[in-house]
C-alpha cells in the first residue's frame, strides 16, 4: 500500500510540471512504436467498455457548447469516428471533463483508460501512460493587438530580443518554447489561464502573445470585435503533437490496445475522416 501511495506521489509531481500543452518543448516523444495490427479493425474493441476524459476547455478541440451542458470540438468527432469503426463503449456514456492538471494524473493512477484533449505526448508524460501516433500537429503561433502592438513585431524572431511584453499561459508549449529561446523572464507576462492572457493583449498592456495556433484561430474567428491577429508563420509543429494517451492499466487489460488505436488512427487519415475534420474545425 505505501508502495502505490509513494508511486502517485511521484506520478503527480512529474505531470505537474507540464500539465497544459505539450509541456517542455524539448522533450516531445518520438512516435509510439507499436506492433502493427494485422487483424479486423472493424469492431475490434466492440467487448470493451472505457472510462474516457477531455480537458473540455481548449477550443476547438474540446470545449462546452453555448448551452453549457454538450462537449463539442474535433476531439469529441474524432472519438465518435472511433467509437465507429472500433466500437467501444464509453463507462456511463458520458466523457469526463476535467482540467489537464487531474486529467494526466488520473490517466498516470488509472482512474482513467483514455484521454483525448489535444494532449502532446512527450518523454514526461510517456513515464506514466502510452500514446497513440500524432493525429495532429499544432504548431505555434505569434499574436498581437492591432491598435496597440508595435509595428516592429513581425512574427517569433522579433520576440526573442526582450524588448518586447510577451503574454503566456503557464506552462504551455508557448511559454516553454520562450524559455528555451532564452527570451529574457522580464519579458514573459505568465498567466494562470489563456482566458487573461488574450484579455491582457485585448487591453493593450501586452505587446504580444504567442499561443497554439488551432485556439487562436477559433479565438479570433469566434470573438466578436476582436482586436487580435496572427502574424507571421507558424512555427514549432515538430513540438506540438497532439496524440491520444492510454492508461498503462488499460494497455495491460488488452495488450494490443495501443496498436488497434494506431490502426484506427491511420485508417481515418488514409480515408480522409481526418482532414474533413480539420476542415470542419480548423480551417
Amino acid at each position: 500500500m505505501l508502495t502505490k501511495k509513494l508511486f502517485s506521489i511521484l506520478l503527480v509531481s512529474i505531470f505537474t510540471v507540464s500539465l497544459v500543452g505539450c509541456g517542455n518543448t524539448n522533450d516531445v516523444k518520438k512516435e509510439t512504436t507499436s506492433t502493427p495490427y494485422t487483424g479486423t479493425l472493424k469492431g475490434a474493441l466492440k467487448d470493451y467498455t472505457y472510462k474516457i476524459g477531455t480537458s473540455g476547455t481548449y477550443a476547438p478541440f474540446s470545449y462546452f457548447d453555448s448551452n453549457g451542458k454538450n462537449i463539442v470540438g474535433f476531439d469529441m468527432d474524432l472519438l465518435h469516428e472511433l467509437q465507429n469503426v472500433l466500437g467501444f463503449k464509453i463507462q456511463t456514456g458520458n466523457v469526463q471533463s476535467m482540467d489537464y492538471g487531474p486529467l494526466t494524473t488520473s490517466l498516470a493512477v488509472g482512474k482513467l483508460d483514455i484521454s483525448i484533449a489535444a494532449i502532446c505526448a512527450t518523454d514526461t508524460r510517456k513515464k506514466g501512460m502510452d500514446f497513440t501516433d500524432t493525429y495532429y500537429n499544432a504548431g505555434l503561433s505569434v499574436i498581437v493587438n492591432k491598435k496597440t502592438s508595435p509595428k516592429e513585431i513581425i512574427g517569433i524572431d522579433s520576440l526573442k530580443s526582450g524588448k518586447y511584453k510577451i503574454a503566456v499561459q503557464k506552462g504551455d508549449a508557448s511559454h516553454l518554447f520562450l524559455t528555451g529561446a532564452n527570451v529574457p523572464a522580464s519579458s514573459i507576462q505568465v498567466h494562470d489561464s489563456i482566458t487573461t492572457a488574450l484579455q491582457s493583449l485585448e487591453q493593450g498592456k501586452v505587446d504580444a502573445m504567442v499561443y497554439d495556433a488551432p485556439g487562436t484561430k477559433f479565438y479570433i474567428k469566434n470573438k466578436k470585435d476582436s482586436n487580435l491577429k496572427m502574424i507571421g508563420d507558424q512555427f514549432a509543429k515538430e513540438q506540438t503533437p497532439y496524440a491520444i494517451a492510454i492508461s498503462f492499466d488499460a494497455s495491460k487489460k488488452n495488450p494490443k490496445l495501443l496498436s488497434i488505436m494506431n490502426a484506427a488512427v491511420k485508417k481515418l487519415k488514409d480515408d480522409g475522416t481526418m482532414a474533413k475534420l480539420e476542415k470542419k474545425w480548423l480551417k
